[in-house]
């Protein structure tokens, strides 16, 4: 049972990332969804900026590896699933600012469509 929520826990973590970095485009068609997806946001920047600061989607994963007698994930989950397997690490910067890039466009999408259903209502 033990594995399977560890795979489960893999699974939810990469949902959360892809959130991260694609929720914001979400908030263009549920407005209120862009409050969630801010502290998601900022949850994802500091758990990799801020040294020591745990995640708590990677604690579960290495709780559920230390029912089945494994050691937690060497590096953490990004070293250990996406660094160099899905992205090379000598794209790392371009993919830090490609997603910034995203992460400012879906922002400024979701302003425009909430200010112009505003403007639809008030007029």
């Amino acid at each position: 049972m033990a594995a399977f929520l560890a795979d489960v826990t893999v699974v939810v973590h990469f949902a959360s990332l892809l959130y991260i970095g694609l929720g914001g485009f979400l908030a263009w068609w549920w407005p209120k969804s862009i409050f969630v997806h801010v502290f998601f946001a900022a949850w994802g920047v500091a758990v990799n900026v801020i040294p020591g600061l745990p995640c708590p989607l990677t604690a579960l994963e290495d709780y559920f590896r230390h029912q089945q007698g494994l050691g937690s994930l060497p590096g953490g989950f990004n070293e250990y699933y996406i660094y160099d397997d899905l992205i090379p690490r000598s794209l790392l910067p371009v993919v830090a600012v490609l997603a910034v890039v995203i992460l400012i466009i879906s922002y400024i999408g979701a302003y425009v469509r909430w200010r112009n259903s505003r403007a639809r209502v008030v007029a």
